[in-house]
């Protein structure tokens, strides 16, 4: 593959600027193009792009386009730079009046060095938010597509349509629908801007000459022309960069300090900054284990549990191992084997690193090019161990925030319906974690949310309906679980086998189930607690059917019967280890604590974590 640099521009405006100040802050860049002229740190604008694209094993030549005004000036720079001299190419221009036009220096490096391979196009006087960014990802990205390849940022709210080419991209397929140079504000609701970084294929060249031929006058002859009208000829696909761009050739000297200014701005809140997300725990309210099953639950965040995720920029990428969770030291032997007895050989370290690998994987497959910074990760966690609470799938979500924060992405990205998809995937395809989409729903969602996952839904739009209730006034709950849990896993039997091999009994459960979680909602809606009670036991009793007492297992059904020796409702929150209830009255609650703990248990009340704003 080829690179082509192009810095042949003649932008007069920040030349002259810089030529007239009178405070002679900027005598030493009279006469300094464009390209060469400082950036974040002092370092040229020029200087960014070489780092990013010096990737030798990607290129088999990188050139330079220039103009004959500036030419001596870029020469210097190869010399310092280590850039080959024979490389820059000279369109022979001197003024704007006489310049070529960005497509015509296209095509003279192309007919000069007689390329016919493919090409990475860009304009070397771009600022751009992160210094480094990882351009492999562009050309790997671009080599799995039968098209070209046009890079896009999402506009700040400042930048103007009409400084921009905007680009309508299909959100499936990634294919660019629409490409407007420069468009009025009410011609798109696009916010999105395509930049001069391209890659075109080897078979596609021959169409810069006949774009040449119908548009003689260099007015005409520039890239955003060019690619509105490539995109009538040709697939051009869309790859999103989580950064902000702007062509220093179009400002003058106010706006570009104040750029220079914004992304050093940005770039050092992110080396001082760390960031910080905290998921919580759930319980099950009604209608699991349905949801993976094509049910219908309802769920709840709560309060008294929580895994917290926190990313920091660093040298070298890091996951930093829990000294609870992730013990590596050891005051002896059989201080080692009691450990690893009750906590198993699964930390917290595992899910960072399965994380992080699928979120690579899926920009890479979505068209998204991550900057090229390292970050450091830590977790801490409060909830309860192989209980049925969600804290694996809690270090994942709060993990994922970590990421698309420092990679600035946001919900357009990986829209929030899909995220729960996303982290069940983290578990299941690389941990071989068994889980459902409920779990990570209410921890993406979180509050109180109804969640109906019909099979034609998800297999419509990728995932179920997601509806949030509300949570006043809050039902009388509590909590009890082991604290020597064996692994929840286990409890989810045969049933699974059984439903794929359509057992009529498992289909009608799972079916019930749902329907428990629709009279559960209605009872929430009119406040109705007794009735939310009474529909508590069923599911519990209609799980107890299905699976089996031995695979619930002793202590799961000892804390029911507890539960309801005192007339609680109860029922288990995820997969076992722990029971839910909910009490119609605080004297018998009192009791219940009492009874629940002589036997060992660990019993609270239930905070509801409240929905966001």
């Amino acid at each position: 593959m080829i690179c082509i640099i192009l810095v042949a521009g003649h932008g007069t405006i920040l030349e002259n600027e810089i030529k007239n100040d009178k405070t002679g802050a900027f005598t030493h860049l009279q006469g300094v193009p464009k390209a060469l002229l400082p950036g974040v740190g002092g370092k040229k604008i020029l200087d960014f792009w070489w780092d990013a694209i010096n990737v030798r094993q990607y290129f088999t030549a990188v050139y330079l386009v220039t103009n004959a005004d500036k030419y001596k000036h870029y020469e210097r720079w190869a010399t310092a730079h280590d850039f080959p001299k024979e490389n820059i190419v000279n369109d022979g221009s001197t003024t704007f009046q006489s310049r070529l036009g960005s497509v015509a220096d296209f095509e003279l490096v192309l007919r000069n060095k007689n390329i016919q391979d493919d090409v990475l196009v860009v304009a070397g006087d771009m600022l751009f938010q992160d210094q480094k960014f990882d351009i492999c990802q562009v050309i790997n990205y671009f080599k799995t597509k039968k098209g070209e390849l046009a890079i896009y940022y999402e506009m700040d709210e400042g930048e103007s349509t009409r400084s921009r080419g905007i680009i309508e991209v299909c959100p499936t397929t990634n294919k660019i629908c629409k490409f407007l140079e420069k468009p009025e504000p009410h011609e798109t609701k696009s916010r999105l801007a395509s930049v001069v970084f391209y890659c075109l294929r080897k078979e596609t060249l021959y169409t810069v000459d006949t774009f040449l031929q119908e548009n003689p006058k260099s007015d005409q002859r520039v890239f955003g022309k060019y690619m509105e009208w490539l995109v009538m000829q040709t697939p051009v696909f869309g790859m999103k960069l989580p950064t902000g761009f702007q062509l220093i050739g179009q400002v003058g000297l106010s706006d570009y300090k104040r750029w220079v200014a914004y992304f050093a701005g940005i770039k050092n809140q992110a080396v001082k900054n760390s960031f910080v997300s905290r998921v919580y725990a759930r319980i099950g309210l009604v209608g699991n284990p349905s949801d993976g099953f094509y049910g219908k639950t309802i769920s709840m965040s709560i309060s008294n549990f929580w895994a917290e995720v926190t990313i920091t920029e660093s040298e070298k990428l890091v996951l930093v191992p829990h000294p609870l969770n992730d013990p590596t030291e050891f005051g002896s032997l059989g201080d080692l084997h009691g450990i690893s007895r009750k906590e198993g050989y699964f930390g917290g370290l595992r899910l960072l690193q399965a994380t992080c690998k699928k979120f690579y994987q899926y920009c890479s497959e979505q068209g998204i090019a991550l900057a090229k910074r390292n970050f450091t990760l830590k977790y801490d966690t409060n909830i309860p161990r192989q209980v049925g609470l969600a804290g694996s799938s809690a270090i994942v979500t709060a993990t994922l925030r970590c990421l698309m924060e420092f990679f600035n992405l946001n919900d357009l990205d990986l829209e929030k319906p899909i995220q729960p998809r996303f982290i069940l995937d983290v578990e299941k395809d690389e941990l071989f974690i068994k889980a459902g989409l409920q779990d990570r729903v209410i921890q993406v969602y979180e509050g109180l949310v109804y969640m109906d996952f019909n099979k034609d839904l998800i297999d419509k739009q990728g995932y179920g309906n997601y509806v949030h209730l509300s949570v006043n006034p809050k039902p009388n709950l509590w909590l009890a679980y082991v604290t020597d849990p064996s692994d929840s896993g286990k409890f989810h039997s045969d049933v699974t086998q059984r439903w794929n091999q359509g057992d009529k009994d498992v289909v009608a459960a799972m079916k019930e189930f749902g329907d428990y979680t629709d009279q559960a909602r209605d009872a929430l809606e009119k406040k109705d607690v007794t009735r939310l009670a009474n529909i508590m036991n069923k599911n519990f009793d209609l799980r107890r059917k299905i699976y089996g007492d031995s695979a619930l297992g002793e202590s799961n059904l000892r804390m029911v019967e507890i539960a309801r020796q005192f007339g609680s409702a109860v029922k288990f929150p995820g997969s076992g280890g722990a029971v839910i209830g909910l009490c119609l009255d605080n004297q018998h609650k009192s009791e219940l604590r009492k009874a629940f703990q002589a036997e060992g248990f660990v019993f609270c009340d239930i905070i509801p974590y409240p929905p966001p704003s």
